[in-house]
């Protein structure tokens, strides 16, 4: 079962002026180069705003902070917003890429910023 939970399963969709990246799994060294094709892909589309849902990640490991990073040089011009739950929203905190990241609660708080 823990391989399952482990793999980092990722997918794309629009919504609204946005992309929406929605990752389930973990990010550690193996699977953050996934996730960074994966928000360079969604960048791509040239969305105004890139929306990565880590609602469903369990663990983030410092290769998935690189890969935010990374997210946030790339999205010049556009806006990027994070949804965190308690296993990013520590690591991204205690680096302090909070004050950097527009992180968010839930998905729908995310989406709702334009309205």
């Amino acid at each position: 079962m823990s391989n399952e939970v482990r793999e980092l399963v990722l997918r794309t969709r629009s919504a609204e002026a946005a992309v929406v990246l929605s990752a389930v799994g973990e990010v550690d060294m193996v699977s953050a180069p996934k996730l960074s094709s994966a928000v360079a892909e969604a960048l791509s589309t040239g969305a105004p705003v890139l929306v990565i849902d880590l609602s469903e990640v369990g663990f983030f490991g410092s290769a998935g902070l690189s890969v935010l990073v990374e997210a946030l040089e790339a999205s010049a011009g556009r806006e990027l917003r994070v949804v965190a739950t308690a296993p990013v929203r520590r690591p991204v905190e205690l680096t302090g890429l909070d004050e950097l990241l527009d992180i968010y609660g839930t998905l729908e708080e995310a989406l709702a910023v334009d309205e």
